[in-house]
């Protein structure tokens, strides 16, 4: 695929909020994920396994989910990007309103990197 069709079926799942089938479907098994340097609840992690129990951790701490979107991709050369906000309450946190872009590589028709910017 190109990286027109895998931000188009990024954003077709983003938008039902399957966010597991997305790595499924999409990453590459040695795909990194690069939150920013001030993160404090996530760490970056590097392998499909490794993304996934990142992501299967983070979800299970989620209390209520109040609201979430996804915006539209942009895509450019190798790279799409996507907006998204969420207003989520999280155990041992609270509620968070989360305001943030989401940056994605890909190379040979899967992603190979997500790097978060919030």
């Amino acid at each position: 695929m190109t990286t027109k069709q895998v931000a188009a079926r990024f954003y077709e799942l983003a938008r039902e909020e399957k966010w597991f089938n997305i790595q499924d479907e999409l990453f590459s098994g040695d795909v990194k994920s690069i939150e920013p340097d001030a993160a404090k609840h996530l760490a970056n992690v590097a392998g499909k396994a490794a993304v996934r129990k990142k992501g299967e951790d983070w979800v299970s701490r989620v209390e209520a989910l109040h609201s979430a979107s996804t915006t539209e991709p942009v895509v450019a050369g190798n790279f799409f990007a996507v907006g998204r906000e969420l207003d989520i309450t999280v155990n041992g946190i609270g509620r968070i309103c989360a305001d943030e872009v989401m940056l994605y590589e890909v190379k040979d028709g899967k992603i190979i990197s997500e790097q978060f910017f919030y």
